[in-house]
C-alpha cells in the first residue's frame, strides 16, 4: 500500500503497530467526543474559492521566534513516538530538518535529547511538563538549553491523567502485573516486523530524558507509573514564573483553550501559546481547537504568536487553521502514523504531501502567500 494522504498512513500504522501502541496514538479520553469534534469542526471550515488571480508563485515560508522555516507547519511533541519506529524521534527530527520545519521533542520521548541532537545538524524545540521535582525540571531545562534546544514548549493541560479506555482495554495502562504484559507480548507477536525492528533492535524502551530518575527501570509499567506519580496537580499560574525565570529563550504555553487562560499567558510573558485540547486526550467534551482558536486570536493574537494543533490531517486543514488565526500548525498523530508506516521516509513524504496540499489550497483560494491568509479567505466573510 502506497500512502497518498495522511489517512493512508493511519491505515498503514494500524497494520504495522501492535494494538496497544496504535490505540495509544489513535485514541482519546472517555467517549472520545473531543477527538471526533476536532476533526469534524475543522472539516466544516469553508474557504472562499477565488478565480483569475495570479497564483503562479505561492510562497509558504514563515518566520517563528526569529527563525525562517519552509512552511508554517511543525512536528509537535508526541510521547513514546520512538516506539513507532526504531529510534523514531531521531528519524522524525531528521525528516523535519530535511523539510526545514521545526521539530519538538517530548519529555516522554524514547530517545533522549542527546541522541536526537546527535542525529541532526540544526537545533530543535523541547517540550516539558510541570513535574513535582523542581530540581529535575531545572536540570532538564538546563540540559536542553546547553545541548542547543531553541524554544521551550511548556504543556499545561496534563496536570492529572485522564481516563483513556482504549489504553486500559489494550493492556497498556490500568492494572499492572503479568497478564497485561503477556497481552502486550502477544499483540507484538502479531506484528513480527515491528517486534524485530523496534521491539528487539530498538531497545532500550525507556523514557530517555527521565532515565536518570527511573533508577534503571525500563518496563512500560515503570515509565507510566513515573509519569502518573510525578505530574503536578497543584500547578497554578504563579508556578510558571519558575519556568520563565529558568528559561531565557522563546517560551510557548501549550494546552490553552480558554480566552481567560490565554490572557494569563500574556501576563506571564510567554512568547507564544498552542491552542490545544491535547488531541482530545484529556478533558472530553471540551470545544474543538477550530472552535476555540478564533476567540483566542481575537483576544491575544496581537500580543503573542499563536500555534494550534488538533484534528489536522492535511495541508488543506493547515490552511483552515491559518485562516482561523494561527501562525503555525503542529502535526501530531499524522506524523506518528507516517513514522510507523514508513519510518523517516514516511515522515518526509507526509510533509511533501502537506506542502503540495497547501500550495494547491492557497492557489485555488486565490492566495499567493501564507502572509496573506486571514479570515477574509473564509467563506461568508
Amino acid at each position: 500500500m502506497k500512502a497518498a494522504s495522511a489517512l493512508d498512513y493511519r491505515e498503514l500504522a494500524r497494520r504495522r503497530l501492535p494494538r496497544f501502541l496504535f490505540d495509544y496514538i489513535d485514541g482519546g479520553s472517555f467517549a472520545e467526543v473531543t477527538l471526533r469534534r476536532n476533526v469534524q469542526d475543522l472539516e466544516q471550515v469553508a474557504l472562499r474559492q477565488r478565480v483569475l488571480r495570479d497564483v503562479s508563485n505561492v510562497e509558504l515560508s514563515t518566520e517563528l521566534f526569529g527563525q525562517t522555516f519552509a512552511m508554517p507547519v511543525a512536528l509537535g511533541p508526541v510521547g513514546f513516538s520512538g516506539m513507532c519506529a526504531r529510534r523514531g524521534e531521531v528519524k522524525a527530527a531528521r525528516a523535519a530538518e530535511t523539510a526545514n520545519i521545526p521539530f519538538c521533542l517530548s519529555t516522554t520521548a524514547v530517545c533522549p535529547i542527546e541522541e536526537v541532537m546527535a542525529g541532526v545538524t540544526r537545533p530543535f524545540w523541547f517540550q516539558l511538563y510541570m513535574i513535582r521535582d523542581r530540581v529535575f525540571m531545572r536540570d532538564l531545562m538546563a540540559r536542553s538549553r546547553e545541548l542547543g534546544c531553541t524554544t521551550l514548549i511548556f504543556t499545561v493541560d496534563a496536570s492529572v491523567g485522564a481516563a483513556r479506555y482504549r489504553d486500559i482495554r489494550s493492556g497498556l495502562s490500568g492494572a499492572a502485573g503479568l497478564r497485561p504484559a503477556i497481552g502486550r507480548i502477544w499483540q507484538a507477536m502479531q506484528r513480527p516486523a515491528w517486534a524485530w525492528d523496534v521491539g528487539v533492535r530498538g531497545r532500550p524502551h525507556t523514557l530517555g530524558n527521565v532515565a536518570p530518575v527511573l533508577a534503571g527501570k525500563h518496563r512500560l509499567e515503570d515509565c507510566f507509573a513515573w509519569i502518573g506519580a510525578n505530574l503536578e496537580p497543584g500547578i497554578s499560574w504563579k508556578d510558571l514564573d519558575f519556568i520563565r525565570s529558568e528559561w531565557k529563550g522563546p517560551l510557548v504555553i501549550k494546552g490553552v483553550l480558554d480566552v481567560e487562560d490565554a490572557r494569563e499567558a500574556v501576563k506571564l510573558g510567554a512568547d507564544g501559546l498552542v491552542v490545544s485540547n491535547h488531541g482530545g486526550r484529556q478533558l472530553d467534551g471540551v470545544p474543538s481547537t477550530a472552535q476555540a482558536l478564533p476567540l483566542i486570536a481575537d483576544a491575544v493574537g496581537e500580543d503573542l504568536t499563536l500555534l494550534v494543533d488538533g484534528g489536522v490531517r492535511s495541508g488543506l486543514d493547515v490552511v483552515r487553521m491559518l485562516a482561523l488565526g494561527a501562525k503555525c500548525v503542529l502535526l501530531g498523530r499524522a506524523w506518528a502514523f507516517a513514522l510507523a508506516g514508513e519510518g523517516e521516509r514516511g515522515v518526509e513524504r507526509l510533509l511533501k504531501l502537506v506542502e503540495a496540499e497547501m500550495r494547491s489550497a492557497l492557489a485555488l483560494a486565490g492566495v499567493s502567500s501564507v502572509a496573506e491568509i486571514d479570515r477574509r479567505v473564509l467563506a461568508g466573510r
